[in-house]
């Protein structure tokens, strides 16, 4: 995952509503909080899509692996039988090959280890955007509805969000 992504996670989730809305210097804060909680939802699109990325990462390493065991397994077989044919040649480059497998097989396991840790991660950026995002439409609900109580008033209120 690109630490720009993460980082705009992190900021997206940390980030105060309010702040936003006193950015915005009252012009349009409606406008504002629909586009921040817009934000929010194309930060967790793209979190999806890494996470996509990373289960088809995670996928394709166990597959491979997978077939590496197999071939290992298969080899054991072809390489007891150039033995008893005597084929020296043959049992030697069946174990030569048995473990080049050997070899990479940790390399498929630390791959597949990294994408659950990975996935991991991304999942919780996933939750807590989602988390955020509900906590911003509560807001604007509230923000609406001081605002309807500001015009129902007489509108001698304020913003209504402090």
């Amino acid at each position: 995952m690109s630490e720009t992504l993460s980082r705009r996670v992190g900021r997206l989730v940390s980030g105060g509503f309010h702040a936003l809305i006193d950015a915005a210097e009252n012009l349009a804060p409606e406008a504002v909080m629909n586009e921040s909680i817009r934000e929010i939802e194309r930060a967790v699109d793209e979190v999806r899509a890494e996470l996509g990325k990373v289960l088809a990462q995670k996928h394709l390493a166990a597959k491979k692996m997978a077939d590496e065991s197999n071939r290992h397994e298969a080899l054991s077989e072809h390489i007891r039988a150039a033995v008893v044919a005597e084929r020296d040649d043959l049992a030697e480059s069946g174990i030569a090959e048995q473990m080049d497998i050997e070899a990479r097989l940790p390399v498929l396991e630390n791959t597949i280890a990294d994408c659950a840790a990975q996935e991991k991660e991304l999942e919780g950026f996933i939750a807590a955007l989602q988390a955020k995002k509900r906590e911003m439409q509560q807001q604007l609900q509230d923000w609406r509805a001081a605002q309807q109580n500001a015009a129902a008033g007489g509108g001698a209120g304020g913003s209504g969000l402090e």
